[in-house]
């Protein structure tokens, strides 16, 4: 429960959790744009530049079950005060790094030191709150944790193209401190003390599960997946620690979770929308710069500024969210954010090379206006029916879900790409025969098929034909995919009223 120095300090205690929030969660993309600048300045290859993406979202899935049981052992406050300080020191270290390692070194600490800032400041603000603020509440701290993601790139392409890539960085450190003294200066100190036994069996199945999937999904296309023996054993590690969590968490004296999370049901549908939220958001936000730039032709600054409207369809969201819950329940909400989620992917499914921004811009705007309607009901109807003494840990395993998501959500799709490019142009190639006629009468002067410049023209042209198609298939295969949420919207069950006051607002 919060003190009363909490609650009568509840406004500026909010601002610096969604300040810490709001950096950490921007992050995860703002070094999207950048990455072709970075991997030039750190000789870097693609796959390893990948990795300054992955590693820091992999280490922010591993940490953040630390963070529940640390808060309770030396208090909410200490860990957030440490880990702001951590984030902002390991930002720093970022920017000035020289190699590719150090570069992952240093986003591994990132992620370490940032794993708890979103989980114990939405169990803060839910303590601070009465129930009957909270959607509204939620609507606002859902701000900085979806707006971090959706600014990133369009932040990180004006600071590539004006300042330097460092500086995606470097502009932690204002934030960092902001945050750090809001936090520093108005919150009571918890002194902690309530900790269970801690789980080494149930922790260490669930990190080996962790790192097997990751290792197996970065690793697999440059093996050529299950062919070589590495994935084998990275699988073999993951499926291991996955049994062994469950088998202890089901059976342990002291899981690691609590099991009354596993009894909930709306935290159980909650968790799995959370994971596929991560896959969709963070992924599609990974795979645009990309798109944009490498097959569009668009500089970092283009690529951003196409990215706006992401942005804006967000905060359209956030600010109709409060009266939307009031008005047609949580769950509705939900289901229409979920369905225009779902709309703006089938959009990016239809991209082509000879379009204009548009259909990024148009797109854009519906994924930021869905996905904004999706995290303030999903965060209302996650704790309407959970006991309160389960926060803490709820809020944990629902960012871990969500960081997990985001982290396989942006292997699998890179892969995906990759793998049906190749197959789009070996079809695409196998089609040219240089000895039709037909084919001669087609194609430009530049791409003739009698000259070695001719056919190298003609191959970059179908390389990238073969890539367009490899995105727009991944894209479609998404929107499919997401279909699958839509029962979870009728499982969930509304709160219980709790009417109190003419401003009253529920979670229906």
């Amino acid at each position: 429960m919060a003190s009363a120095q909490d609650v009568r300090n509840r406004i500026p205690i909010t601002g610096a959790l969604m300040l810490a929030t709001l950096m950490n969660t921007l992050d995860s993309t703002i070094a999207n744009v950048a990455l072709p600048h970075m991997q030039g300045s750190l000789s870097a290859s693609q796959d390893q530049i990948t990795w300054v993406l992955t590693s820091y979202i992999l280490a922010t899935a591993v940490a953040t079950p630390m963070a529940g049981w640390l808060s309770q052992k030396i208090g909410r406050k200490t860990v957030l005060v440490y880990s702001i300080m951590g984030f902002t020191i390991a930002s720093m270290a970022c920017g000035m790094a020289q190699t590719v390692e150090e570069m992952v070194a240093f986003r591994v600490l990132q992620g370490l030191a940032g794993a708890g800032l979103m989980p114990l400041s939405q169990s803060v603000m839910l303590d601070i709150f009465p129930m009957s603020m909270i959607p509204r509440v939620m609507s606002i701290w859902s701000a900085a944790v979806i707006l971090g993601p959706i600014a990133g790139p369009t932040l990180g392409g004006w600071i590539t193209e004006n300042l330097d890539w460092r500086w995606v960085f470097f502009i932690n450190l204002p934030i960092g401190v902001l945050a750090w003294l809001g936090c520093q200066n108005f919150m009571s100190r918890d002194r902690g003390g309530r900790e269970r036994p801690f789980d080494f069996i149930g922790f260490g199945g669930l990190i080996a599960f962790i790192v097997g999937l990751q290792m197996a999904l970065d690793r697999g296309p440059q093996k050529d997946w299950l062919d070589a023996k590495e994935i084998w054993f990275y699988a073999a590690v993951s499926a291991a620690g996955l049994w062994v969590f469950i088998v202890q968490t089901a059976t342990g004296r002291h899981p690691f979770f609590h099991r009354d999370l596993a009894k909930d049901r709306n935290f159980i549908a909650t968790t799995i929308f959370s994971f596929f939220v991560g896959v969709l958001l963070f992924s599609t936000s990974a795979l645009l710069p990309s798109f944009m730039q490498n097959l569009m032709g668009y500089s970092a600054m283009q690529s951003g500024e196409a990215s706006v409207s992401r942005g804006i369809g967000s905060l359209i969201a956030f600010l109709l969210v409060p009266w939307l819950v009031v008005r047609i329940g949580a769950r509705l909400s939900l289901g229409i954010g979920l369905i225009l989620s779902i709309w703006a992917l089938w959009m990016m499914g239809q991209f082509s090379l000879a379009m204009t921004a548009m259909p990024i811009v148009a797109s854009g705007f519906v994924q930021g206006f869905g996905t904004g309607l999706l995290f303030s009901p999903l965060s209302t109807l996650a704790y309407a029916t959970l006991d309160p003494v389960h926060r803490v840990e709820g809020t944990i395993v629902a960012t871990m879900a969500r960081s997990l998501g985001s982290s396989v959500g942006i292997s699998v799709v890179q892969a995906m790409v990759i793998r049906d490019a190749a197959a789009a142009h070996s079809n695409l190639a196998g089609r040219m025969d240089p000895s039709s006629p037909l084919l001669h009468g087609i194609l430009p002067r530049l791409m003739d098929l009698d000259t070695l410049s001719g056919l190298t023209i003609l191959n970059g042209e179908v390389t990238r034909q073969s890539s367009m198609l490899g995105y727009v298939n991944i894209f479609s295969w998404m929107a499919l995919g997401t279909c699958v949420l839509i029962p979870l919207v009728f499982i969930l069950r509304p709160a219980a009223p709790v009417a109190r006051d003419p401003t009253e607002v529920h979670a229906d």
